[in-house]
């Protein structure tokens, strides 16, 4: 359930905190005092777009945090499978908002409003006040079917889908395979060039990559062999320093006495021809050791040319361009085997479609089965709010085509007085009576989802006199197994309040600020005996005020009993 909630900067709010409770948790206040404001902070909270006109103080950030407190194992392991960890059973979902940008935060770390979306849909449901118009569509109508019977629905809807998408693929391939005869050659001539200039090269799978790494290193051993044939000329004893070297000690042979400077330079002059002539060997010997040959070299440098041109056509691999090949010789043989092909994908398209006929006419009656009981359950739920001689029904078309999601068209049609006939929504009940159905079929909805928390934002509207005493009935049954939160402007809905909570807009020091408390039973009757009696509040008010709030309190006993 939604325990706490803060709000700081936000509209009218400076900052506000609430914490709510199990059951009822009903909020009123006057016209203007930011109820939609307050509730509104949490669907900014999941991710809703906002107007930066929104935040109070244009220099500091707008802050919503939500606290909630999840029981329900089918939730915990929802969140679960999702990688959230809900320590000592809280989540933590909070939103900055400031003038440049807005961070989302899921128990302290960032994430996307999608992500935030995602998590919100298992912990709460929030109706607002025009959702209810949402029931004159029939698609709507449709997915309020399927979410009554997920269990046995969701199955075959899978199937469908998989069906459908097969499909629509043969179905798309066929369409595309008409052609003419010269199209056909014309098509026919180019990938046979394309097949033949792949099976021409002879490849095999990782040549590439083979014939690069022997390249390198054919590539490696030229330049040594190039750079110690250069040391070798320049050290050998015909044409380079050897034979300088050996020039070198001939001149000092020829100046050679008894004094020992002279005695050095000759030996060093030996030492260095030695040397030179030790180097020399050396790199022969590496030289003889080091293959290279420049025909094979060459026959590299060719074939790897070959195969890149064919990866740029083809694919950036050897093998990709392998697969390149099978997928238009496929093709090539399905152009030459043409009349026969196109007879055998429509075949395959017959099968397909009567194999999806067949899923769609399973879904269909799956639908139909549990539309017999959703009608059933809406009925009861309509005269439990008033609508006394009510007859629902939901009929069902077929559409001339098959969608991913069936071929099944319904329609919910109803009949509010007796000996009117049944017609569909949208030509027979009011606003008002739209709001009921709508509670009736969030409370039906609510027990099949183990949604925790419910929040009802002014969905009254239109409504009083008995059939709000209805409602407010309808409310507390549901806040036996759920935690609703509601916006209302009705008294009786708020007699029903398990926790009551004010929205007071104030004037302090020239500002206008929205704060909400929470009421004790005696406050409660107050503020039910302003909604009853307006400006005025007279003692006949507050009997009235206190009486409904008792009349409420054994009513909830009664059937909890």
């Amino acid at each position: 359930m939604l325990s706490y909630l803060h709000v700081k900067n936000l509209a009218l709010i400076d900052e506000a905190e609430v914490e709510f409770g199990s059951g009822l948790n009903i909020l009123t206040g006057e016209t203007g005092a930011g109820k939609s404001i307050l509730m509104g902070s949490v669907n900014l909270a999941l991710g809703q777009k906002v107007s930066r006109e929104m935040i109070r103080n244009p220099q500091q950030p707008a802050l919503v945090e939500l606290i909630f407190q999840v029981d329900s194992s089918h939730c915990l392991q929802a969140l679960e499978e999702k990688e959230i960890a809900a320590e000592d059973g809280q989540v933590i979902i909070s939103r900055k908002i400031t003038q440049n940008r807005s961070i989302s935060r899921l128990n302290g770390e960032v994430c996307t409003a999608a992500q935030i979306r995602e998590i919100a849909s298992l912990l709460l449901d929030i109706h607002g006040q025009h959702e209810h118009q949402s029931l004159l569509y029939q698609e709507h109508q449709l997915e309020i079917l399927d979410a009554y019977g997920k269990e046995n629905i969701d199955p075959c809807r899978e199937n469908v889908k998989k069906s459908y998408r097969e499909w629509y693929a043969l179905k798309k391939e066929l369409e595309s395979y008409q052609m003419d005869e010269e199209s056909r050659k014309r098509e026919m001539s180019f990938l046979e060039f394309e097949v033949n200039e792949i099976e021409e090269a002879h490849l095999t799978a990782g040549e590439d990559e083979e014939l690069e790494k022997r390249y390198r290193t054919a590539l490696n051993s030229k330049k040594i062999l190039e750079s110690l044939g250069a040391v070798s000329c320049y050290t050998d004893n015909e044409r380079g320093a050897g034979e300088l070297v050996g020039r070198a000690i001939q001149e000092m042979s020829g100046i050679q006495d008894s004094e020992e400077r002279l005695l050095q330079i000759s030996s060093m002059l030996t030492d260095v021809e030695s040397l030179l002539s030790d180097i020399c060997h050396e790199v022969a010997d590496c030289m003889d050791e080091l293959t290279f040959s420049d025909e094979e070299f060459y026959q590299m440098d060719e074939r790897l040319n070959e195969l890149n041109h064919l990866k740029s056509k083809y694919g950036s691999t050897v093998e990709e361009v392998l697969q390149y090949q099978e997928e238009k010789q496929k093709e090539l043989e399905r152009l030459q085997n043409y009349e026969a092909y196109r007879e055998e994908l429509e075949q395959r398209l017959q099968m397909k479609e009567t194999e999806l006929n067949t899923y769609c006419e399973k879904l269909h009656q799956q639908r139909c089965q549990c539309a017999e009981k959703l009608t059933g359950e809406i009925t009861s739920g309509l005269q439990d709010l008033n609508f006394l001689d009510v007859i629902f029904e939901i009929g069902f078309e077929k559409t001339n085509h098959f969608t991913p999601n069936g071929y099944d068209k319904i329609e919910f049609r109803i009949s509010t007085n007796p000996g009117e006939p049944v017609r569909p929504l949208a030509k027979v009940v009011s606003g008002g009576e739209l709001s009921r159905i709508m509670l009736a079929i969030k409370t039906i909805l609510a027990d099949k989802d183990e949604t925790e928390t419910l929040i009802f934002d002014e969905i009254d509207t239109g409504i009083s006199g008995r059939t709000a005493q209805k409602v407010s009935e309808k409310m507390a049954v549901i806040g036996r197994n759920h935690q609703v939160l509601c916006i209302t402007h009705l008294p009786q809905i708020a007699a029903m309040a398990d926790r009551h909570f004010e929205i007071l807009k104030k004037v302090e020091n020239g500002e206008t600020t929205t704060r909400i408390t929470e009421l004790d039973n005696e406050a409660s009757v107050c503020e039910i005996a302003r909604i009853l009696g307006g400006a005025e509040i007279t003692e006949h008010t507050m009997i009235s005020a206190r009486e409904m709030k008792e009349l409420a309190q054994k009513q909830k006993n009664a059937s909890v009993k």
